[in-house]
C-alpha cells in the first residue's frame, strides 16, 4: 500500500536558515521528504515553502516544533495529499460544469463534487444523469441577501474544501464570501484585469481585441480583482462576431478552470495578498 503523503505550507517574513529550520523540523520525526520547493516575495520580502513528504507523525507536536523554530509570524499549513470536497454554484452555461462532471466520474477531477447549486433548473438534467444532488434556489421575489442566504443553508449541510463558481452569474455579497475566505474560485470568462464585470465579450468585440481569454481566481469582496490562479488566451481577428467570441471562450474557460482546480487540490497554490505564489 502505497503511503499517505502530506504538504506542509509556510509563509513567513525571509530570513538566513528557513529551510534548514523546516526541514529540521521534518527530520526530527524521521519523515521522508519527496519534494521541497521554496520562494521568497521580493517586495514584500516574504518566504514560501511547500514540502511533500510521507510518514507517521503527531501533528500537533509537529506544528510546535515548527512554532517554535520559526518567527511568530509565521502561517503553517499541513494537510493531506487527498482529493477535495467541493459544492458547484451554476446558472445556465454547461461548459464548465460538464467537464467537472466528466473528471469527477472517472476520478480524473482530484476532488469529489457532493452537490450542484443553481439559480435556475436549467443544468438539472445534465447533474442528475451523474447521480449528483442539484439544489434549485431561485431568485424571484427574494433580494441578493435573502437568495444568498438560502443558498448558505444548502452549502452548510456539506462538508467542503472549495466552492466552484463554474459559470455562476451572480455578483456575491460581502457577507457571503467573508464566510467562505480564500474558499470560493470563479471562471470568468476574459483575460483580467481586462473587461471586469458584465458581458466581457461584448465589451472586448467593441474594442477590437485580437486576444480573448479567461482566467480562474479566487473571489474577494471586490469583483473579479481576487488572486489569479491560472489563465489563457485564445487569438482572434476582426472577423469574429460576439456570438463566435463566446463560443472559442468556452472552451479558454474550461481548460483554465480545469488547469486552476488541479493545482489547487494538490496544494500547490499560496495566497500572497492580491496574487498567488503557484508551485
Amino acid at each position: 500500500m502505497e503511503e499517505q503523503s502530506y504538504v506542509l505550507l509556510v509563509k513567513c517574513p525571509d530570513c538566513s536558515g528557513l529551510i534548514y529550520k523546516i526541514t529540521a523540523s521534518l527530520y526530527e520525526f524521521n519523515l521522508n521528504i519527496i519534494s521541497n520547493d521554496e520562494y521568497v516575495a521580493p517586495v514584500s520580502n516574504t518566504f514560501f515553502n511547500r514540502a511533500n513528504f510521507t510518514g507517521a507523525f503527531d501533528r500537533e507536536k509537529l506544528i510546535a516544533s515548527l512554532k517554535n523554530k520559526l518567527s511568530s509570524e509565521a502561517e503553517i499549513s499541513l494537510v493531506e495529499n487527498k482529493d477535495k470536497e467541493i459544492v458547484v454554484l451554476v446558472t445556465k452555461e454547461h461548459h464548465c460544469l460538464a467537464d467537472l462532471l466528466i473528471r469527477n466520474q472517472y476520478n480524473e477531477l482530484g476532488a469529489k463534487i457532493n452537490a450542484v447549486i443553481g439559480n435556475h433548473e436549467t443544468l438539472r438534467p445534465l447533474v442528475e444523469k451523474f447521480d449528483i444532488p442539484y439544489y434549485y434556489i431561485g431568485t424571484k421575489n427574494l433580494n441578493r441577501e435573502g437568495h444568498e442566504n438560502k443558498v448558505m443553508e444548502v452549502i452548510n449541510t456539506y462538508n467542503f474544501d472549495y466552492l466552484i463558481l463554474a459559470k455562476y452569474m451572480r455578483i456575491l455579497t460581502e457577507h457571503f464570501v467573508d464566510s467562505y475566505t480564500n474558499k470560493i474560485i470563479n471562471i470568468h470568462h476574459s483575460f483580467l484585469p481586462a473587461f471586469i464585470g458584465a458581458n466581457p465579450y461584448r465589451q472586448a468585440y467593441k474594442r477590437g481585441v485580437k486576444i480573448i481569454g479567461a482566467t480562474a481566481h479566487f473571489v474577494t469582496k471586490y469583483l473579479d480583482e481576487g488572486p489569479i490562479i491560472e489563465q489563457g488566451v485564445h487569438r482572434i481577428n476582426h472577423q469574429y462576431s460576439v456570438k463566435q467570441m463566446a463560443k472559442a471562450g468556452h472552451d479558454i474557460e474550461r481548460d483554465v478552470l480545469s488547469r486552476a482546480l488541479k493545482k489547487v487540490f494538490e496544494n500547490r497554490v499560496m495566497i500572497n495578498d492580491k496574487k498567488t505564489i503557484v508551485f
